[in-house]
């Protein structure tokens, strides 16, 4: 049997863990409910108060929390694989810092600027870092250049973290909180609308991840080796670059900027699975979402009524295993 065949079953497995959260944690949280109640269509929705706090108040969360854990978390393979970099998440080369400052200019001005929601001004912040990166890394290279995209996204991410202050510090007080709760990474979205928004961005995203497998796979022995062995690797760098930044600017766009997912979650499954992206990539896209629903359902009962911002649940548990990432590899 290959590692491939032996690693299927774990993947199905982490599937099923993945249904399984979804299925259990809109149950769960401060007011119990009864799913036979919730489904009842012998009570008017209007006046069931399970059906109300199930389809309003928990499932939109839960869904948030999936497509985003795992938008996050299949980026960060990308990523890793693309800059053959073990410590690159989807944060690094300032698609996520874009879509905050998109976000923070449609929080902070939604007076003047009533039209502008959160979700679009995010997205079109994340394009705005995509397009600056790009053209700065593929600007005197026939392909991309990994050094200079890494150099590139860390002075914008610094430089646009810079803007995200100045926009804050003109923002009124109710904004200002807004804003920051935004910038921890919070899921309490409202309704079903910045979900399906933000779906048709990631899907086109996973479909360039189903390409990328075994091209990811050759790329981690370097561009000049994968192209001796058939694969246009300038081709797979831009496919997984621009992919991997949609996936990214499309789970900011939902849940803010919710930290350690991509890094944590594609390093658990290649302990478990290996390194074959063909496994990895699936793997840590359930993986991921499940272990964001996970955080989530903790985040909004550990100390309820008050509900915590997701990020600071998944900032606990991701700080700790980057260090101790940092240490096994030194």
């Amino acid at each position: 049997m290959t590692p491939l065949q032996r690693g299927v079953p774990v993947v199905a497995a982490c599937f099923g863990a993945l249904v399984a959260a979804i299925l259990a944690a809109p149950l769960v949280g401060s007011t119990s409910i009864s799913l036979a109640r919730a489904f009842s269509r012998h009570v008017p929705f209007a006046e069931n108060v399970d059906a109300q706090i199930f389809f309003i108040a928990r499932l939109p969360r839960v869904l948030a929390a999936a497509l985003v854990g795992g938008a996050l978390a299949a980026a960060g393979v990308v990523f890793q694989g693309l800059l053959r970099n073990p410590l690159a998440t989807p944060y690094t080369l300032g698609v996520s810092a874009g879509a905050a400052l998109g976000a923070m200019v449609a929080i902070t001005f939604q007076g003047a600027l009533p039209d502008l929601g959160v979700t679009p001004a995010s997205l079109a912040g994340a394009a705005l870092a995509v397009a600056v990166v790009y053209l700065l890394a593929s600007a005197r290279h026939r392909g991309l250049s990994t050094t200079v995209l890494l150099l590139a996204g860390v002075t914008l991410n610094a430089f646009f973290s810079a803007l995200i202050l100045f926009v804050q510090y003109l923002a009124g007080p109710g904004d200002l909180f807004r804003a920051l709760r935004w910038l921890m990474g919070d899921l309490d979205v409202a309704g079903y609308t910045p979900i399906v928004a933000a779906v048709p961005f990631v899907a086109l995203a996973f479909a360039g991840f189903a390409w990328l497998a075994r091209p990811l796979n050759l790329l981690s022995i370097g561009p000049d080796a994968a192209g001796a062995r058939g694969v246009d690797a300038v081709r797979a760098q831009r496919v997984a670059f621009f992919t991997a930044s949609l996936a990214t600017g499309a789970a900011v766009s939902v849940g803010g900027p919710i930290g350690f997912i991509g890094i944590i979650v594609p390093h658990l499954v290649r302990l478990v699975v290996g390194a074959d992206h063909r496994l990895v990539l699936p793997a840590s896209t359930f993986v991921g979402a499940a272990f964001l629903v996970a955080c989530d359902t903790v985040a909004r009962t550990a100390f309820a009524p008050v509900e915590l911002p997701v990020g600071i649940i998944t900032a606990v548990i991701g700080g700790p295993f980057f260090l101790w990432l940092l240490l096994r590899r030194s």
